[in-house]
């Protein structure tokens, strides 16, 4: 079993890049960012298991349809990165190399009230189980558009 666990049908992509500037300030999408201990640079994230959230590029497409809507754009979500292509649920408690930094996949990233003020009623639980995961920061590194997501 946990050699099939360990096993990826490939590795994963780093599709978007945001950073909030401040508390409660709009998603500013980038190109590339450097992960410090903290988090990314100019990014008002938290230090520790949540410096860094991550969510599913595959489950954009499930949030706007419980919303009733042909898409959703990845800002209104408020997670740093987009990824594609490998299973971010089958990561929790694996350390993953992201560009050049190395994160620990610790929790998930349960959604917020900002959702229901984001999309309207039941933005909540349109995102619950769909919200993405939190990470801790091991080794910094840079990240950017198009960088490899593989387990370490």
């Amino acid at each position: 079993m946990r050699d099939m666990m360990a096993r990826h049908a490939q590795a994963g992509r780093v599709t978007w890049i945001g950073l909030r500037p401040a508390r409660r300030a709009g998603m500013q999408p980038v190109a590339a960012a450097e992960i410090g201990a903290a988090g990314l640079e100019g990014d008002h994230g938290r230090p520790g298991k949540r410096a860094v959230t991550l969510i599913q590029a595959e489950h954009l497409p499930v949030i706007a349809g419980m919303l009733g809507r042909d898409a959703v754009a990845p800002e209104d979500l408020r997670r740093n990165l987009i990824v594609a292509g490998i299973n971010l649920g089958a990561l929790r408690g694996v350390e993953i190399r992201v560009g050049g930094a190395r994160l620990l996949i610790e929790t998930l990233c349960a959604p917020c009230s900002r959702m229901e003020e984001t999309f309207g009623h039941g933005g909540y639980n349109a995102v619950r189980g769909h919200g993405g995961w939190c990470a801790r920061v091991l080794e910094g590194g840079r990240v950017a558009l198009g960088d490899g997501v593989v387990p370490h």
